[in-house]
């Protein structure tokens, strides 16, 4: 995602994501859609904050890792 967001623009990520977010009110869906949108939306949301650190100048594989840190910290909690 990132690399798409390089070459394009991030308004085309938050876009899907509002997008995803408005799918989530569908009654009909089931748990285990829910689950895979949810799982989407924060890998979308992963990509915007790498971005964010890519524009600031931190080098992407930093940023990549530093993201990733971040989450595994987050479940470990």
């Amino acid at each position: 995602m990132t690399d798409f967001i390089e070459q394009n623009d991030q308004d085309y990520i938050l876009e899907t994501i509002e997008t995803l977010e408005a799918l989530t009110e569908v009654s009909s869906l089931k748990d285990e859609e829910l689950d895979v949108i949810g799982e989407l939306i924060s890998n979308l949301y992963g990509a915007v904050e790498v971005d964010k650190m890519i524009k600031k100048g931190t080098p992407k594989k930093e940023a990549l890792n530093s993201f990733m840190k971040r989450v595994l910290g987050s479940i470990d909690n």
